[in-house]
């Protein structure tokens, strides 16, 4: 054999062969975890008989799984003139089935002339909603949440069983709306209906005074909870992958986990707990809460993908801040549950489980007994954003000497892509909100209420920033 490899083989191989075998570790064996490896493995049989052992081979022309034991795997060679397989799988787990569209759902296709093709230039589901008095705070957070992936496909594929009236859930009234945002249609929406259900499900924010976006958000992700707990995603009976223990979309999507350890400063004994959270709150200079420029990109450096300038602060930088160990002081002593005795202690935060959407919350509201003020210190924000150096693995890693820098592009566990931005323009008395929306890659536009314009990448990167979503970039199949 020549260093250039066997001929044969050579032969054999088709155009796409790279990207086939790329699809198939993409699908079935990149991964971060061992837990994820076994999980993709049950993906993984025979497509002839079902089996997930009897050493599975692939072919690399058009990604057929076949077992070599009943020779599926040499028929499809023969058959296909296919020659080219990968053997190196080792399948665990149950059977697969891939989705395929009913004779019902297949006759629906071909009787509605209306089916519409996405396409990068599509302006589908972007509609402009009328201000009902001082309502801009429930817009723009509408907006985010009509354009979050996961929540759009769970929407319109109808998955939302209702189990109380419909008039008074607001479940029914989101999957409406999604219905009025993807129908096609370019006028305004009213969301009349929307309102009044907060109104009454959430009375804190009754009436016509300005609200905060942000508490309008978590009462919204609190009431759907609610309502939509009879929705299960997964109908295997496992208990949910995530801090809250439930399978309904929103925890589905919006729910990580938080670890706190809180470290004895005597014995160095750690108590650990890990709590629920839709979103993360994140102090900013300017502040009475003291904050310290952690970031080591002063100099015009790019930390995390972000544009640093001489003296800026970055989203990195409040995460560091708010993951950084704080120490709490002798009038805050803890009953240490090693030495059963009242010490001082340490507590840092860091995050466990990573939500499908991260929300960031710039906590530019300071309230106080003294002063009610806006901050408005400039934050730079990514596009992408890693989130491993804030992992609970991470910390572990770094305190057993053993944490590098990932530069494994391939591993993709914990980055995210930004996808809505909400900004505050004005004062705490006198403000209004609007919204930076991703329609598809690298193409957004500002929502203002009932008017949406094109926007650039600069006017998002450049705007203040109130509430960042982010989107997982890879998701793994449970």
């Amino acid at each position: 054999m020549s260093p250039a490899g066997c001929s044969h083989v050579n032969g054999y191989k088709v155009d796409n062969w790279k990207q086939n075998l790329r699809v198939i570790y993409q699908c079935f064996v990149w991964s971060g975890t061992a837990e994820t490896r076994r999980r993709k493995a049950k993906s993984c049989i025979c497509h002839i008989c079902g089996a997930h052992l009897n050493r599975l081979h692939s072919c690399l022309y058009c990604v057929f799984f076949g077992c070599f034991t009943k020779k599926h795997i040499h028929e499809h060679a023969k058959n296909k003139r296919h020659n080219l397989v990968n053997s190196k799988f080792i399948c665990i787990g149950e059977k697969y089935t891939t989705w395929e569209p009913t004779k019902r759902e297949l006759e629906l296709l071909r009787h509605n002339p209306k089916r519409r093709k996405i396409t990068t230039n599509c302006t589908i589901g972007l509609r402009g909603l009328i201000n009902l008095g001082n309502t801009c705070f429930m817009n723009c957070i509408v907006q985010a949440l009509t354009h979050t992936p996961l929540l759009r496909d769970f929407f319109l594929s109808d998955r939302h069983k209702c189990e109380m009236q419909s008039n008074s859930c607001l479940v029914c009234e989101m999957s409406q709306l999604f219905q009025e945002f993807y129908s096609g249609h370019r006028s305004p929406h009213i969301p009349f209906r929307l309102l009044h259900l907060v109104w009454t499900h959430a009375r804190h924010l009754a009436g016509y005074e300005q609200q905060d976006a942000h508490e309008f958000l978590i009462a919204a992700l609190d009431v759907l909870h609610r309502h939509c707990k009879g929705d299960t995603i997964n109908d295997n009976g496992k208990k949910a992958n995530n801090p809250n223990h439930c399978n309904c979309i929103i925890d589905q999507i919006f729910t990580g986990g938080l670890q706190s350890d809180v470290t004895c400063q005597v014995c160095h004994g750690v108590s650990t707990t890990i709590d629920p959270f839709w979103d993360i709150s994140l102090d900013l200079p300017g502040s009475s809460t003291p904050f310290w420029p952690l970031s080591p990109g002063g100099d015009g450096s790019t930390v995390n993908g972000e544009s640093h300038l001489s003296g800026s602060t970055t989203l990195t930088d409040c995460l560091r801040r708010f993951t950084r160990p704080e120490h709490l002081g002798s009038s805050a002593k803890i009953k240490c549950g090693s030495c059963h005795s009242y010490q001082e202690s340490t507590k840092q935060l860091t995050m466990k489980k990573l939500p499908i959407v991260a929300c960031f919350h710039l906590k530019r509201f300071e309230h106080s007994a003294k002063l009610r003020r806006k901050i408005t210190t400039y934050v730079s924000f990514p596009l992408e954003l890693d989130m491993t150096p804030f992992m609970a693995s991470s910390k572990e890693s770094r305190m057993n000497g053993q944490y590098q820098q990932s530069v494994d592009v391939l591993n993709n566990d914990n980055k995210y892509s930004l996808f809505a931005v909400v900004n505050h323009q004005g004062t705490l008395e006198s403000g209004h909100y609007t919204s930076f929306i991703r329609q598809h890659k690298d193409q957004w536009f500002k929502c203002d209420d009932a008017i949406i314009t094109k926007a650039s990448i600069k006017d998002v990167l450049d705007s203040e920033g109130y509430l960042l979503f982010y989107h997982k970039q890879f998701l793994e199949y449970e």
